[in-house]
């Protein structure tokens, strides 16, 4: 009787393949016919792996519209450049630029806060994060009362950790709800009770809704700030699984957090398609907040406008990745209303800018102000009690936190010099300063966590 050989799994690793789900429905087929040989290695052609895409040997140019003006400034603005330096060997990567408000987030090789990449025909999740489509808004209340907005805002809005319960969620459009049943990585159970119980919520950290005055016109405005909440974390997810897939397949060299999903893929173009419905629900967000408040105090808006800074644009086969950078060119937003927002801390003015695409700024300015040193670092700089520290910094404005606990690391000086700010933005050619609005109160989060739920149950039961 013929001694036949079999097939296993770890035969076709020593062959050069990485071990696969086609594994087992292949084994089956070649030790059914009992290929071998010429056979067996014309039938696995068809599972070959092209071959790895190796690093860029040297890091693409990008550009620097940032300086140093003290030693502080000097360690973070080398922190970014090197980071830079080791994410720009990213294979699909052609061009890049950073901001001045940039400062590092994560290891090595990951794009920095008020960094841009721009990859071609390819989408990097980890370099958009899980903040999908972090965006301000700004509505124009006419010439109404500031506190009058303040006060009916911070009765609306929501801040902190989860959703609204079932009975305060705002009306969820249908037609939206239909677009992310139809998405491949938008319609589960946990994505869609996410879009619905965190419509008209901010989140924590450095989301802000903050009410002030036009510099030009007087006009109270109110301006929010925040990104897609649990339901852009879930894309985000579920978008790093698949990229990590495709990373391990074409090329393992590549840092985990810069793997990137092929937009010739089907995968690719569900993905997109999932960026856009996320851009939609933000701006929703944003909406039924200040729609809300406006029902309240039986007004009319004068003026809206709105743009995201942490997202990814697209320009024919080009993705511009913007971890925090704020889109000058109207090419990036299909729906421009108006122009762009630029928040500095909340002692200073909204920047409400126009701009130029040039050479070095790729289409972008600045998002904000930006930090040198982590939130750790400035706490631990700090002296004196929370409510001193908070009475000196805020002195004349109306600053609220919604969990009515102090946040120092949202404080005016956890972040950069906003005149240097300022200063670098027009000496790099970064938008021009149209109008501001000039600081009355804000409301943010707070430290939601030092009463959090779980921390009162462990007080109670310690009592």
């Amino acid at each position: 009787m013929e001694n036949k050989t079999k097939i296993t799994g770890q035969t076709l690793i020593e062959m050069g393949f990485r071990s696969a789900k086609w594994f087992k429905e292949a084994l089956e087929y070649i030790n059914e016919k009992q290929l071998k040989g010429e056979a067996l290695d014309n039938y696995l052609e068809q599972f070959k792996s092209p071959d790895p895409i190796g690093l860029h040997k040297n890091d693409i140019p990008f550009s620097i519209n940032i300086k140093a003006e003290n030693e502080l400034e000097e360690t973070n603005v080398n922190s970014v450049v090197e980071t830079m330096k080791t994410l720009m060997k990213t294979p699909t990567l052609i061009n890049g630029s950073i901001m001045p408000d940039a400062c590092p987030t994560g290891g090595n090789g990951t794009i920095p806060v008020g960094g841009v990449a721009v990859a071609k025909n390819a989408i990097h999740p980890g370099m958009h994060s899980a903040d999908i489509c972090c965006s301000v808004m700004l509505t124009d209340f006419g010439k109404v009362d500031p506190k009058t907005v303040l006060d009916a805002a911070h009765s609306i809005t929501h801040f902190g950790p989860g959703g609204r319960s079932r009975e305060n969620q705002f009306r969820f459009p249908m037609d939206l709800l239909e677009e992310i049943e139809s998405n491949y990585f938008l319609n589960d159970q946990k994505c869609i009770s996410a879009a619905r119980s965190h419509l008209g919520t901010q989140g924590d950290g450095n989301h802000f809704l903050f009410v002030g005055t036009s510099k030009k016109t007087g006009n109270t405005m109110m301006v929010t700030h925040h990104g897609s909440r649990g339901f852009g974390a879930n894309l985000y997810s579920k978008g790093m699984k698949i990229a990590e897939r495709f990373r391990k397949e074409l090329s393992p060299d590549t840092l985990k957090q810069n793997a990137w999903i092929p937009f010739d893929t089907d995968e690719g173009h569900q993905y997109w398609d999932a960026l856009q419905i996320i851009r939609k629900w933000t701006k929703k967000n944003h909406e039924v907040i200040h729609d809300a408040t406006l029902e309240k105090l039986s007004i009319d808006k004068e003026n809206r406008f709105w743009n995201e800074h942490n997202f990814v644009f697209k320009d024919g086969d080009l993705f511009y990745h913007a971890k925090g950078a704020t889109p000058l060119d109207k090419k990036f937003m299909p729906d421009i209303t108006g122009p762009r927002l630029i928040p500095l801390n909340m002692s200073e003015p909204v920047l409400i800018v126009e701009g130029e695409t040039t050479n070095s700024n790729l289409g972008f300015a600045p998002h904000g102000a930006g930090r040198n040193v982590s939130r750790t670092q400035h706490r631990k700089s700090k002296t004196g009690t929370l409510q001193e520290i908070f009475n000196e910094e805020t002195e004349g404005l109306d600053i609220r936190f919604f969990s009515e606990e102090i946040d120092i690391t949202e404080l005016p000086s956890a972040y950069k010099d906003a005149e240097t700010v300022r200063n670098q933005m027009e000496e790099f050619g970064l938008g021009k300063v149209i109008d501001e609005v000039l600081p009355y109160g804000c409301i943010m989060a707070g430290d939601w966590k030092k009463n959090a739920p779980w921390k009162k149950r462990k007080r109670n039961r310690a009592k």
